[in-house]
């Protein structure tokens, strides 16, 4: 079994097709195995923000980098900013809001090199599309904190085609992703032009909560139960697990799609791994599909 890689656009960043995300790696994890897992089965790229738990995880993160400096040249760092949390850690924030200003990116990007033991991120996201941000504002930020060596590569998440589009319109340097959530629980994306408009602009996107999480694995969605007891009988039939079959769904998508996973489990991290080796078959692919959708295409 060997770990896939690609870059997310031409002269982009490099990443392993499989990326951990950490926003379930809060303190009391055992962050040093679920890394080296990751690691050893061949996901070298990380996916952080600076809110994941209440403000916590980069700093437990950071505590493995700390302890074990020489890992950072093994992997690639993603951190998310631009959400601000109620919380009692930030007394100051009164309600949940966003923040794309330029003073919020840069104090931002400071606090997670700051959390995460390392001097740049291999890639920074805004987190949510912000109805005040200003794309020229934005650009400075971005401008200067590549100049500075502490970001190396830039991109969004949860980004309309207009939205993307607005801000790609402004920057010096191109977007090189845009983190949204797919599956096989939310396919609206791959039918509905937003993942076409990043394929034609030779964009990959990366595909948050790919498992579809909690509200469709535990089968109380009727979408849920009809993916799941279709992928069930293959399990039985077929072997693998839903994960890998899940997985390999997205990774047969021609867009290059990068999977983030949200597991705290070492076996789940192995599971994902698993699926970049299957070649899912066209007519395989149609009936996740046509599962998710509760009806054959037209």
């Amino acid at each position: 079994m060997a770990m896939l890689y690609s870059t997310t656009c031409p002269d982009g960043p490099s990443f392993s097709r499989i990326i951990a995300g950490a926003w379930r790696w809060h303190p009391g994890t055992n962050v040093d195995a679920l890394t080296q897992t990751a690691l050893d089965l061949g996901i070298t790229t990380f996916d952080h923000a600076d809110i994941y738990g209440d403000y916590q995880n980069e700093i437990h993160f950071g505590t493995l980098l700390r302890k074990k400096s020489s890992l950072r040249q093994q992997m690639q760092l993603i951190s998310k900013c631009g959400i601000k949390l109620i919380s009692s850690r930030k007394p100051e924030h009164q309600i949940k809001h966003y923040d794309t200003s330029k003073a919020h990116i840069l104090a931002s990007v400071e606090q997670s090199l700051d959390n995460l033991c390392t001097d740049y991120l291999d890639l920074l996201l805004l987190h949510r599309p912000d109805p005040l941000m200003d794309p020229d504002e934005i650009a400075e930020a971005f401008l200067q904190l590549r100049d500075q060596g502490k970001v190396r590569y830039f991109g969004v998440s949860n980004f309309t085609p207009a939205q993307f589009e607005l801000l790609a319109g402004t920057l010096p340097m191109p977007l090189v992703t845009n983190q949204i959530e797919i599956s096989a629980f939310q396919p609206a994306p791959l039918l509905n032009g937003s993942v076409e408009y990043l394929h034609a602009r030779r964009v990959s996107p990366m595909a948050w909560s790919p498992l579809g999480g909690g509200k469709f694995l535990n089968g109380e969605n009727e979408v849920g139960r009809r993916v799941l007891d279709g992928l069930n009988k293959w399990t039985i039939e077929r072997g693998a697990t839903t994960t890998h079959y899940l997985l390999a769904w997205l990774l047969r998508h021609p867009a290059n799609l990068f999977p983030v996973i949200g597991t705290s489990r070492t076996e789940r991290i192995a599971e994902a791994a698993s699926a970049v080796n299957h070649e899912m078959s066209r007519q395989d692919w149609f009936q996740i599909l046509q599962w998710s959708l509760g009806k054959e295409v037209a």
